[in-house]
């Protein structure tokens, strides 16, 4: 399948199950905590500055929102999780949004697990990637701000994402930095062969 990035609209922010469109269009969800980098690796896969808003603030963004790529597929960025200064309510809301986005929607090809290489893996990434793998949804992991590591710290953080006991054996690892983005395409052919699949 051949995809042009560049013809891309905002279908939908969902606040509620009741807003996700239903299309019969291959859909994959990027997620991670607050501020980890999601936005800016969705513009890089678009090759757009200010497609996905890029927050200073984490936990800005509390809706599901629905990127219609060519009409062919969706990108759908996913609330950022972690943010402790978020209300209980709101917490308990959000978090029940995006598990009945990804044990629900049919359409769901592959998640795009971000993590912040310079800390590794939080709690709150344990416990997401323990729900992938106990939902049977495929994933890769995407590990952000690899630029601001030495080649020390970068080859350390590799060796121990690469043998992380959560991280299932086999799940393509790939650094990413937004101001190299050299890795967004190695992530579209990655997107590209679970829509094939």
């Amino acid at each position: 399948m051949k995809i042009n990035y560049n013809n891309v609209s905002l279908r939908i922010s969902a606040g509620f199950p009741s807003q996700f469109p239903h299309n019969p269009m291959p859909q994959i969800a990027f997620s991670g905590r607050s501020n980890v980098g999601k936005s800016s690796l969705i513009n890089a896969l678009l090759s757009r500055k200010s497609m996905a808003r890029v927050s200073g603030q984490p936990g800005k963004t509390i809706t599901i929102n629905f990127y219609d790529i060519d009409k062919k597929m969706f990108l759908v960025d996913l609330p950022g999780y972690g943010f402790a200064r978020r209300a209980a309510e709101d917490q308990k809301r959000w978090s029940g949004l995006v598990e009945t986005y990804l044990t629900k929607c049919e359409e769901l090809k592959l998640v795009i697990q971000l993590i912040d290489m310079r800390h590794g893996p939080t709690e709150d990434d344990n416990l997401m990637l323990s729900f992938l793998n106990e939902a049977g949804i495929p994933y890769i992991v995407v590990a952000t701000k690899a630029d601001k590591l030495n080649k020390t710290e970068f080859n350390a953080m590799s060796g121990a994402l690469g043998t992380h006991p959560l991280i299932a054996e086999g799940t393509p690892i790939i650094p990413f930095s937004a101001i190299k983005p050299v890795a967004a395409e190695e992530i579209r052919k990655a997107i590209l062969a679970a829509i094939d699949e």
